[in-house]
Formats: C-alpha cells, structure tokens, sequence
C-alpha cells in the first residue's frame, strides 16, 4: 500500500467518524418514550469516542502529508428508537470491519504507531457495538 492510498483511506475513515458524530447527536434529540434519558444519554456518550477517533485521524492525515476531509458519509436516517439503534449497530460494525482492515494496511505500509491505534479504535468500536446490541436484544418490535 502506497501513502496516498492510505491517506485515503484514512479521510474515508474520518468522513464516517463525522456521521457517527452528527447521527449521535441528532438521534438523541430525536428519542423518544419512556427510556428517552436512558437513550439520549447512551448516544450522547458515544460523540466524546467517534470525536477522539475522527481527531486522530485527522492529525494522521496530516502528518502523512495529507489534507483531511470535512464532508462526512451520508447519514442513515431512523424514526423509532429501534431504528435508530439498529442503525448504530450497523455503523459500529462497519467501523470495526473498516479499522480492523485498516490496521492490517498499516502494518503493510510500515507503520507501527497507527497499527496500534487502529487496533485500539477496533476495541471502541466493537465495545460501542456489544452495548448496542444488549440494548437490542430485548427491545420490542
């Protein structure tokens, strides 16, 4: 893999960390019910994470010589609770698929500090995703 490659990679991994963020916010304004607090809560919690990562990635961008992007990926939209929920898990296992990848070309293009952190950000990720589907596992239809 060739550094351009990798930076590109990277801003698209930036590009999902800013929707993580923007999805975060906006569905815990958007829940509703009786676990409102509990939600909104949970959501709000996770924007302090994917703003770490996005953070990281940018300073990396640019120390590999690269211009950071400031668009992020489209947003999936949800109305329920459940759909919002889903709609996290679906983009928590992205992003572990993604930096597990990620972390693997690092290793590839010799970069050691970046491969850690990946894999660091593997671990986030997938814990974002385990509280997920908890939450999921008995929530009603």
């Amino acid at each position: 893999m060739n550094k351009q490659a990798l930076i590109d990679k990277l801003n698209s991994d930036l590009a999902n960390e800013f929707a993580a963020v923007i999805q975060y916010v906006t569905f815990a304004a958007k829940v509703s019910g009786p676990y409102r607090p509990q939600l909104s809560a949970f959501f709000l919690e996770e924007v302090a994470d994917e703003l770490q990562h996005a953070q990281f990635l940018a300073n990396k961008i640019v120390a590999l010589g690269g211009e950071p992007t400031t668009t992020p990926e489209p947003i999936e939209r949800a109305t329920t609770n459940r759909e919002m929920l889903e709609a996290v898990l679906v983009a928590e296992k992205k992003a572990v698929a993604d930096y597990s990848l990620r972390s693997q070309e690092a290793d590839a293009f010799g970069d050691k500090g970046l491969t850690v952190q990946l894999e660091d950000m593997v671990r986030d990720e997938s814990t974002h995703a385990e509280e997920t589907e908890r939450i999921l596992k008995d929530w009603p239809l």
